[in-house]
């Protein structure tokens, strides 16, 4: 009888192994195809801009100016929905005096292809191409912002490039640490064919790091970004918020847009007064 438990145990474990391992995409990725809105239905002008990667993949994404831009915004989104579920904070970006670029991956939105973690990695070179060679915008204008799997993007982006600056919100230091949090019983490191190491890439990052993450975050624990925080170089910024994983940016009200307001006046973007930032109290 114990010999017949053991064995559906370890039967049950290695069938869950073998699917974690074949089917990590769907694990990973959560893509929307629909966009649901544009900047325009926010009051925000925008240019939709199609761009085509390095392995031939056409992307599209939207660019959000801003009459007298602080600098400009490279949003990297997370793992689940596209652009058009990203309004609100596009707004608070421009509440906050900055133009913004957000790309869909591909597989995301109108962009073509799948997901995979090398090709994230090669839809945010050419976003980075486009604004700092079409658009001739200095790379030191550039702020890198990632939420969620975003996070780990962009601190790849930010090992390769001297951005201005680097914002990682909510953000995790692996896929094998995230699975380790999740499936405790699996040997997930083993098994993780998807890497995002972004505790790797920040020990590289020279520019200012900005660190934003809840407490109560309920999909990425908050040691993950206490984690990220403490091994990034200085300057460095951590700013805690209230709220879940998704929406904590809204709960956290003006702790949100006043945390990183501060974190870019201190890193010598042009400076705005608490008071004159408009948008959700």
């Amino acid at each position: 009888m114990l010999q017949s438990l053991i064995l559906i145990l370890v039967s049950v474990w290695i069938l869950l192994s073998l699917l974690l391992y074949f089917f990590q995409p769907k694990f990973v990725y959560f893509p929307y195809p629909d966009l649901v809105a544009t900047p325009a239905d926010a009051g925000l002008a925008y240019d939709d801009v199609n761009l085509v990667t390095s392995d031939r993949l056409k992307i599209n994404g939207w660019f959000v100016p801003h009459k007298e831009p602080r600098a400009t915004v490279l949003f990297l989104h997370g793992n689940g929905g596209n652009i058009s579920h990203r309004l609100e904070k596009l707004l608070i970006f421009n509440h906050l005096g900055l133009a913004v670029f957000i790309i869909d991956y591909r597989g995301y939105g109108t962009s073509e292809g799948t997901p995979s973690e090398q090709g994230t990695y090669l839809d945010a070179t050419a976003a980075w191409d486009y604004l700092t060679k079409d658009r001739g915008i200095p790379e030191g204008r550039i702020i890198l912002y990632g939420e969620s799997l975003g996070g780990a993007v962009a601190s790849w982006l930010a090992d390769r490039h001297k951005a201005g600056a680097l914002i990682l919100e909510s953000a995790f230091t692996s896929i094998g640490d995230m699975g380790k949090h999740y499936y405790p019983y699996l040997p997930v490191k083993m098994l993780a064919r998807i890497k995002y190491p972004t505790l790797e890439h920040i020990r590289n990052v020279t520019c200012p790091v900005l660190v934003i993450h809840s407490k109560t975050d309920d999909i990425v624990p908050y040691t993950q970004g206490r984690k990220l925080f403490a091994s990034a170089l200085e300057p460095k910024s951590f700013l805690e918020i209230s709220g879940d994983h998704n929406n904590g940016f809204m709960q956290s009200g003006r702790t949100y847009s006043n945390g990183i307001n501060e974190f870019l006046t201190k890193n010598n973007f042009p400076p705005i007064k608490p008071d004159e930032i408009t948008g959700p109290n």
